[in-house]
């Protein structure tokens, strides 16, 4: 039996063309970041920086859809992929980032397993899933690349975030769920849903913590959780965290400049005004 051709189009794109989803796939440590500052400046400052993916957030983010327009070929014009946190797992939210090009999509308040096949059915074309098929789109270089239809399925990533109690007591069938390639902890959410809110040391939240990443390696999927800073990500990548995101681009940055202003008023006294 022949391998099938490589339709895969030669040449530069702002398209991750599924290598994310593979470099998780193979067990790879990587680290991203959340964007919701609604700017493609920001973004593509974050994609300069290193990043190895982004995730633009349209649940708490401050802009709407039209963003990935603009961020896609931001971050891809320095190879990140950028992945997008949709406002609600449905269709169409799901096939409009697809067709601007993003790599992948984090599905947010999935509490069933149930839930998660539905959702997961939107990140593919008939005959495996309904998401609308059209070519006239960045996904399909404006239909330069009709091929990349037959390819989607093997190159979106699937990311589910788990921030309920209900969603860790079925996290193993769900990790087992076909087109789910990432779980995702919500630390926030899911501390709040665990009755212990921003403890992320309570001994519940460990647990949880330890059942998904569990239930993730067994399946042979990746596991990612949101962290504050980088010597936080490092401690979770030692323990086999996969795609860890740290902070966000606005947390960074007001972090960054408060820290800047804070060492500079040290070392200066006071006017009477209160400025240096």
């Amino acid at each position: 039996m022949t391998a099938a051709a490589d339709t895969t189009p030669a040449g530069p794109s702002p398209l991750d063309r599924g290598r994310l989803r593979a470099r998780l796939a193979a067990g790879e440590s990587t680290l991203g970041t959340f964007v919701g500052a609604a700017s493609p400046v920001t973004a593509e400052a974050c994609a300069a920086a290193g990043a190895d993916w982004l995730v633009l957030d349209l649940e708490h983010g401050s802009g709407g859809e039209e963003q990935v327009r603009d961020v896609v070929p931001a971050a891809g014009a320095y190879g990140v992929p950028t992945v997008v946190r949709v406002e609600s797992a449905a269709r169409i939210r799901i096939g409009r980032v697809l067709d601007l090009g993003a790599a992948g999509v984090m599905l947010p308040r999935l509490d069933t397993a149930e839930e998660v096949r539905e959702a997961v059915r939107h990140l593919r074309y008939p005959p495996h899933g309904d998401r609308g098929v059209a070519t006239y789109n960045r996904a399909c270089r404006f239909a330069l690349d009709p091929g990349a239809l037959g390819r989607a399925g093997d190159e979106i990533l699937g990311v589910v975030q788990i921030e309920s109690a209900s969603a860790v007591e079925q996290v193993e069938r769900i990790a087992a769920t076909d087109g789910v390639d990432v779980l995702f902890i919500g630390p926030q959410d899911l501390s709040h849903n665990l009755g212990v809110p921003f403890d992320l040391q309570a001994p519940a939240y460990q647990a949880a913590l330890e059942r998904v990443r569990g239930a993730a390696e067994r399946q042979g999927k990746a596991c990612g959780l949101l962290v504050g800073d980088g010597a936080t990500a490092a401690a979770r990548r030692a323990e086999g965290w996969t795609f860890v995101a740290i902070g966000s681009d606005t947390t960074l940055l007001a972090a960054a400049v408060a820290g800047e202003l804070g060492r500079a008023r040290q070392q200066i006294p006071a006017t009477r005004g209160g400025r240096p």
